[in-house]
């Protein structure tokens, strides 16, 4: 299923949801003009969980160095404004897109940008207690918006979404209840990333799981830090 909007008017504009979108999209323009310096930047500015647990890494270039503090601080932040790709950034953006703006409604401003990064931080916390040996750097802002995700099922346990649901040659349109879909889509992160655990495939590749299960979680931990109350 893939969710095109949902059905709960915004009262203000979404202004740090747009500039969410943006500064991923620019960042995303940046690393396409990199080339062959792609892979050195990532290992600069991703979450390489291995890291976090030893005195000296491998860097992109094959040489050992030891690793300072910036090393395991700066990346917890700058990884969740870097993509692995078009199909990555596109649907990432399009989630903060549709369910950001409703969670920044009930938060304001400044409480989102705060919530938003919190939940970027537990996620890649929680994808290296799970992958402490990868060396593969960690990159999206799919932890931090599962945080929103959560919060939006918290705040709008009513809405609707239109999904489009491809059915053998057809497409079609749905509106299903929110706490469904987003519901069914931390069921399938969390059996995912279950199954992960211990798999030498997770050491070296692929989704990160459990920085979608952190973030989904954090986000149901924190929501009604941030939340102001419903105006009637």
């Amino acid at each position: 299923m893939i969710p095109l909007r949902d059905e709960v008017p915004s009262r203000t504009f979404p202004l740090v949801t747009v500039m969410l979108i943006a500064a991923n999209v620019m960042v995303f323009v940046y690393q396409l003009m990199l080339g062959p310096q792609l892979n050195r930047f990532f290992h600069q500015f991703a979450v390489i969980p291995t890291l976090y647990f030893h005195d000296v890494y491998f860097t992109a270039g094959g040489a050992i160095r030891p690793v300072d503090a910036a090393d395991l601080a700066v990346p917890l932040f700058t990884s969740m404004f870097l993509h692995g790709g078009w199909l990555h950034l596109l649907g990432n953006m399009l989630y903060l897109w549709i369910f950001g703006d409703n969670v920044e409604d009930r938060m304001g401003h400044g409480r989102f940008v705060a919530f938003y990064i919190l939940c970027g931080l537990v996620a890649s916390a929680a994808h290296i207690w799970a992958n402490p040996a990868s060396r593969v750097p960690s990159v999206g802002a799919s932890g931090a918006i599962a945080g929103v995700l959560s919060a939006y099922v918290l705040l709008y346990p009513r809405a609707r979404v239109v999904v489009l649901l491809p059915i053998w040659f057809f497409l079609s349109l749905y509106r299903v209840p929110a706490i469904l879909f987003l519901g069914f889509w931390f069921v399938q992160q969390f059996f995912l990333g279950m199954l992960s655990l211990n798999v030498a495939s997770a050491q070296t590749g692929g989704v990160a799981w459990w920085a979608h299960i952190g973030g989904f979680v954090a986000g149901l931990a924190l929501v009604k830090l941030f939340a102001r109350k419903k105006h009637r």
